[in-house]
C-alpha cells in the first residue's frame, strides 16, 4: 500500500509576536488546521515569535514540522530543535528554494520585511511560471489592509494587472483560506495529471 505524503503548507510569518493577540491566535489556528489535517508545516525554522507559535501549534495538533533556517539566523531566531526535520542551510536563497520545493501551498501571516520579501518572491515566481502553486495572504486584524490598498493603487496606475492580483488569495479566516488553497492545489494537481495522460 502506498502512503501519500502529508499535505504541505509553507507559512511565512514574523519572528516577533507583534502587538495584537490576534496575530498569535491566527498562527495557532493555522498550525492546528495543518496538524488536524495530518499535514506538514514548512517554515523558517525559528522558535521565537509567530514562527514558533505556528510550529508548536502544528506539532501539538499532530502535524509534521519542517524548519529551514540559514546558519546566520540559527542563534538570532533561535532554531527550533523540536522540528521533525530541521535543515540548516548557508544562504537565504537556499532557504527559500527548499521551502518552495517542499510546499504545495504558501500562506503569509503577519510579519516584517522578511515575510514581505518571501511573499512577493513566491508570488513573482508564480507570475513568471516557475511554479503554479496557490499563494494566500491571511489578513489578520486588518494587518495587510494598507498593503492591499497600495497594490490596488498599482493596478490603477497601470503598473500591475488585475490578473497578477488574481494569482494570490486573501482572506481573514484561517481555516476558510487554508481550505480554499488546499482545494485549488488539489484541482491543479488533478488537471496536471490528466494533461500528462492526454
Amino acid at each position: 500500500m502506498t502512503v501519500s505524503a502529508p499535505f504541505s503548507v509553507c507559512v511565512y510569518c514574523g519572528s516577533r509576536p507583534g502587538e495584537l493577540p490576534a496575530y498569535a491566535e491566527a498562527a495557532v489556528a493555522v498550525g492546528r488546521w495543518i496538524g488536524r489535517q495530518g499535514g506538514q508545516l514548512v517554515y523558517g525554522g525559528g522558535r521565537t515569535g509567530l514562527m514558533g507559535t505556528v510550529a508548536e501549534a502544528t506539532r501539538e495538533a499532530g502535524g509534521r514540522v519542517v524548519g529551514i533556517i540559514p546558519q546566520a539566523l540559527v542563534d538570532r531566531e533561535v532554531a527550533n530543535t523540536l522540528c521533525d526535520e530541521l535543515h540548516v542551510v548557508q544562504t537565504m536563497h537556499e532557504r527559500k528554494a527548499m521551502m518552495g520545493e517542499r510546499a504545495q501551498v504558501f500562506i503569509a501571516l503577519p510579519g516584517g520585511i522578511g515575510t514581505f520579501e518571501e511573499l512577493f518572491e513566491i508570488w513573482t515566481w508564480r507570475q513568471l511560471g516557475y511554479h503554479d502553486k496557490p499563494v494566500g495572504i491571511l489578513n489578520c486584524a486588518g494587518y495587510y489592509d494598507k498593503m492591499l490598498d497600495f497594490l490596488a493603487g498599482s493596478v490603477q496606475a497601470g503598473l500591475m494587472g488585475e490578473w497578477q492580483m488574481g494569482l494570490v488569495r486573501t482572506g481573514t479566516e484561517p481555516e476558510t483560506l487554508l481550505r480554499a488553497l488546499q482545494q485549488e492545489a488539489t484541482q491543479r494537481s488533478s488537471q496536471s495529471q490528466l494533461a500528462q495522460h492526454v
